[in-house]
């Protein structure tokens, strides 16, 4: 077999992924809507492949100031998942959480309040991806970083390079009282994505 990389990823593979994010982004938005006791709707998730050092400028800007929750993914398939929002938009879920008692300098009660909320969305895309292939897959306790979007994806950057330039990003806009733009960006290891492409009957390795 010849070597894999994002560029050769079939249609059939991309369809997979956007219903990986109907699915993920609705099972996020029923559980949001019922940890922040409020009505919850979503837009149809975009998914995109797009090279490494553009996913700045599609952020806002590399020194856009985000909130990031970064996971390692373990079990039948391993890798890592990064879930981004914008700092002002973590600040409004988490007061939708938390109340009056939120402080906008992110302490760390504010902080473990939105690391349960990246649990929730994460869990929720993870889960999508194993009833779809039915592997077993689960992710660890994140670790949480309100960075420039520059420094955040400067983590991750090795695990990119290992696939090439490109990556795949879903961006799903949930609203509730303003719109909630999220970015989910998931990045298995070469040997995880041939799990993953076999298991959908996409590949046969």
């Amino acid at each position: 077999m010849s070597e894999l990389t994002l560029e050769s990823i079939s249609t059939q593979y991309f369809d997979v992924l956007k219903e990986l994010g109907n699915i993920g982004a609705g099972n996020a938005t029923t559980a949001l809507a019922s940890l922040l006791q409020c009505k919850v709707d979503m837009k149809v998730p975009q998914v995109l492949t797009l090279d490494f050092k553009d996913v700045g400028t599609l952020l806002g800007g590399e020194e856009q100031v985000m909130a990031g929750a970064y996971l390692a993914v373990e079990g039948d398939i391993t890798g890592s998942i990064l879930f981004l929002v914008k700092k002002d938009i973590a600040i409004h879920l988490v007061k939708k959480l938390m109340g009056d008692m939120a402080s906008e300098d992110f302490g760390e009660m504010e902080r473990s309040a939105f690391k349960e909320i990246s649990n929730i969305i994460t869990g929720s895309y993870l889960n999508a991806l194993a009833t779809l292939t039915n592997l077993t897959i689960y992710p660890s306790i994140p670790d949480l970083a309100i960075d420039m979007a520059g420094a955040i994806l400067s983590v991750p950057a090795i695990e990119f390079g290992i696939m090439g330039d490109k990556i795949i990003l879903i961006q799903s806009q949930i609203s509730d009282d303003i719109d909630i733009d999220g970015y989910f960006i998931m990045i298995p290891d070469m040997e995880s994505y041939e799990k993953i492409l076999s298991a959908l009957g996409i590949l046969n390795i």
